[in-house]
């Protein structure tokens, strides 16, 4: 609950200062983002690499995308700085995003910054949410795609789950009425 205490005074890097800034508006770009993981713990894995599309109103706007490997980068926070100064204040879309949240939160840590700011939305959830499902089974980015008519690219790269994720968001989106 006080968790805001430990940051006062703290002496964060530029980029996360500049990244803070940016919620003095809500923004209206989503960003529908897949990260590949050696695991799904936080405290022992680590992000291997990120794709990420962005969605303004009711398009996916091709030309602003992001897919790197971390091992394009010197450092692990070379790399988490390139994706925050790319998300920005975005409201986050993605598969299970609390997972990506949180993996994203622990490589912020070792670089002396704080929590995501962004709103995130959950694919999946909305999906539970449109067919009313109460079961907590969880259900594949494969399975959610079968239900919405939408046809998925062969060989399967991050890029390519980002952009499936896009276009899943605005079938939900229109669906949910979510503005």
């Amino acid at each position: 609950m006080l968790d805001w205490l430990k940051h006062i005074g703290k002496d964060y890097p530029d980029f996360w200062k500049e990244y803070i800034s940016l919620f003095e508006e809500k923004s209206k770009r989503y960003v529908a983002l897949t990260l590949e993981t050696s695991g799904t713990n936080p405290k022992k894995n680590v992000i291997l690499s990120f794709a990420a599309i962005g969605i303004v109103d009711q398009n996916i706007i091709v030309n602003d995308h992001l897919e790197f490997s971390m091992n394009d980068f010197e450092t692990e926070a070379d790399a988490i700085q390139k994706f925050i100064e790319y998300i920005g204040n975005a409201t986050l879309i993605g598969h299970r995003i609390y997972l990506d949240v949180e993996m994203i939160n622990e490589s912020l840590s070792k670089i002396n910054c704080g929590r995501l700011k962004n709103e995130a939305l959950d694919i999946e959830i909305m999906h539970k949410k449109f067919f009313d499902i109460h079961e907590d089974k969880p259900i594949s980015l494969n399975e959610i795609v079968s239900n919405y008519k939408i046809t998925q690219a062969d060989k399967n790269s991050n890029a390519d789950d980002a952009f499936t994720i896009a276009l899943l968001f605005l079938k939900l989106k229109s669906r949910l009425n979510i503005e």
